[in-house]
């Protein structure tokens, strides 16, 4: 029997793949759990259709990826920290106030997606930030940590 995944299925597919399992698998385990659907005319079309709108919908986001990373490219940052007298940071810079600082230039990158190549910022200088936007598009963008 051919079924179509809608979910991922450990050690049988992905979704949206067409799979052949016997009867009683795809009966007793995968229809009623809503992991797959009986392969028929109709419910080919439905997948045929869910590929389509993602598929457009993928293309806009890669669009406003693509439309991000070239702003990121042209971007530098300065953050203003307060500063002891030996140019120790009190606290640190993290990614909080990198994504505040990403907003005041125009940018709305989210602070989960940023990432510091130096590792903690306590002392002033320069670093360099990477923003992950996807697992293939990535950018690295040049801090300044300067005194307030």
């Amino acid at each position: 029997m051919e079924v179509i995944l809608i979910n991922d299925v450990d050690k049988l597919g992905f979704a949206e793949d067409v799979v052949k399992v016997k009867p009683g698998y795809a009966r007793n385990f995968l229809i009623p759990r809503g992991l797959g659907m009986v392969k028929n005319p109709t419910n080919l079309a439905i997948l045929a259709e869910k590929i389509k709108v993602r598929e457009k919908n993928e293309a806009k986001q890669m669009a406003n990826v693509n439309a991000i990373l070239e702003q990121l490219k042209n971007t530098n940052l300065q953050i203003g920290a307060k500063v002891g007298t030996t140019s120790r940071i009190f606290g640190s810079v993290n990614a909080v106030q990198i994504s505040e600082a990403f907003k005041k230039n125009g940018l709305e990158i989210d602070r989960r997606k940023i990432a510091i190549k130096e590792g903690e910022i306590k002392e002033l200088g320069s670093y360099t930030v990477v923003v992950n936007l996807t697992k293939e598009h990535t950018a690295e963008v040049p801090l300044e940590v300067i005194s307030e």
